[in-house]
C-alpha cells in the first residue's frame, strides 16, 4: 500500500513540472509569461502575452520567423543581433540596406504589405507600427501581430515601453536594460546644456515647397518634450503632417534654432530643402545668422525614429546642434 501511494505521490509531481506555470510580469501589466520548467529543473519562458493598441496577444519567446514593418523596431533588432525574415524593401534607411539583400522576404511597401508573400511565409510574429494600423486586423489573420507605434505625447515612455517588450520577447532583457539607460544618460547630457542655455527652436518638415511646423507632443516633439529645448511657438496644431506655415512665419518666430527635415530626400531621393528654406526672409533669423539652421537626417527622423540606433542618433543630433 505505501509502495502505491509513493507512486501515485511521484506521478503526480511529474505531471505537475510537465505543465508548468503562467506568470504576470511586474510593472505595467503589459506583458504575462507561460513558462515550463526544463530537465534540470530550470523555468524556461515558452510566450508571453503583450497588451497594446490591438488587444492581448499570445506570442512565442525568441520567434524564428518575424517580419518586422517598422524601421525603428528594425534597427532595434538588429542592433541585438536578432535575425528577421521579412522586410518591407521600399525606402530602406541606408543604415539598414542589408535588409535590401534577398536573404529576406520583400513583404511590400509600409503602406502596402504583400498579403500573399506573408502568408507564404507563415511568420511566427508580424511588427507593425502607425503606418499599418488599419491593416491589423488582415495582418492578424495570417499571424500573431503586435502593434510598436510610438505614442508622441509620452515619446520616451512609449519607446521605453516598445523596447522593453521586444527584450522580452527575444529573451534580450539585459540587453535592453543596458541600452536604455545608455540612452536616459544621453538624454540628462541634452537636456542639462538646453535648459542651462535656455535654447529655443522651431522643427519644420519640408516637401515639396511646402513647409509644415510641428511642436511639443508631435511626431517630432522629443526635441522639445523630452531634450528642453523650449519651442517659439506652443500653439501649434499636433497632427501627422504638422502645422502648414509660411516663410514670414519662420521669421516672426525668429528661433534660435531652426531645425529641419527634408521628406523629399528620403521618399524622392531628392533633397531640396536648403534652397528653399534658406530664402531672403529666413536669412533674417537668429537661426541663419548664427549658423543653427540644423538639417537633421530624415532617415532616422522621418522614416525610423523609435529605434535603439535611431532614437540615439537624433539625440546626437541635437547634441551636437546646441554646442
Amino acid at each position: 500500500m505505501k509502495k502505491a501511494l509513493f507512486f501515485i505521490g511521484l506521478a503526480m509531481v511529474v505531471l505537475l513540472v510537465a505543465c508548468g506555470t503562467d506568470t504576470t510580469v511586474e510593472g505595467d501589466n503589459t506583458l504575462s509569461e507561460k513558462n515550463q520548467v526544463d530537465a534540470q529543473g530550470t523555468e524556461v519562458v515558452q510566450e508571453v502575452t503583450i497588451v497594446d493598441q490591438l488587444g492581448e496577444t499570445v506570442v512565442p519567446v525568441k520567434p524564428e520567423k518575424v517580419v518586422v514593418f517598422d524601421f525603428g523596431i528594425l534597427d532595434s533588432l538588429d542592433k541585438l543581433g536578432i535575425s528577421v525574415a521579412g522586410v518591407p524593401q521600399a525606402n530602406i534607411p541606408p543604415y539598414l540596406e542589408q535588409y535590401e539583400s534577398d536573404e529576406y522576404v520583400n513583404v511590400g511597401s509600409l503602406k502596402e504589405p504583400d498579403f500573399e508573400a506573408i502568408a507564404t511565409m507563415d511568420p511566427d510574429l508580424i511588427i507593425i507600427s502607425g503606418r499599418q494600423l488599419e491593416l491589423a486586423d488582415e495582418l492578424n489573420k495570417i499571424s500573431p501581430t503586435i502593434y510598436m507605434g510610438l505614442d508622441t505625447e509620452d515619446y520616451m515612455s512609449s519607446f521605453k515601453d516598445n523596447m522593453e517588450k521586444l527584450g522580452q520577447i527575444f529573451d534580450k532583457k539585459d540587453e535592453m536594460a543596458e541600452e536604455l539607460d545608455a540612452i536616459d544618460t544621453l538624454v540628462d547630457q541634452v537636456k542639462e546644456k538646453a535648459t542651462t542655455q535656455k535654447t529655443n527652436g522651431l522643427v519644420v518638415l519640408a516637401n515639396e515647397g511646402n513647409i509644415n511646423a510641428y511642436g511639443p507632443g508631435s511626431r517630432f516633439g522629443l526635441i522639445h518634450d523630452v531634450l528642453g529645448i523650449s519651442p517659439v511657438d506652443e500653439n501649434i496644431d499636433v497632427s501627422t503632417h504638422g502645422m502648414n506655415v509660411s516663410y514670414e512665419y519662420i521669421l516672426e518666430r525668429d528661433p534660435q534654432y531652426l531645425f529641419v527635415i527634408d521628406r523629399n530626400a528620403v521618399v524622392t531621393e531628392s533633397a531640396s530643402a536648403e534652397q528653399a528654406i534658406e530664402n531672403e526672409l529666413v536669412q533674417t533669423t537668429q537661426a541663419y545668422k548664427n549658423n543653427n539652421i540644423i538639417y537633421l537626417d530624415p532617415n532616422y527622423w522621418y522614416l525610423s525614429g523609435g529605434g535603439l540606433v535611431s532614437v540615439t542618433k537624433m539625440i546626437e543630433a541635437i547634441d551636437t546642434a546646441i554646442e
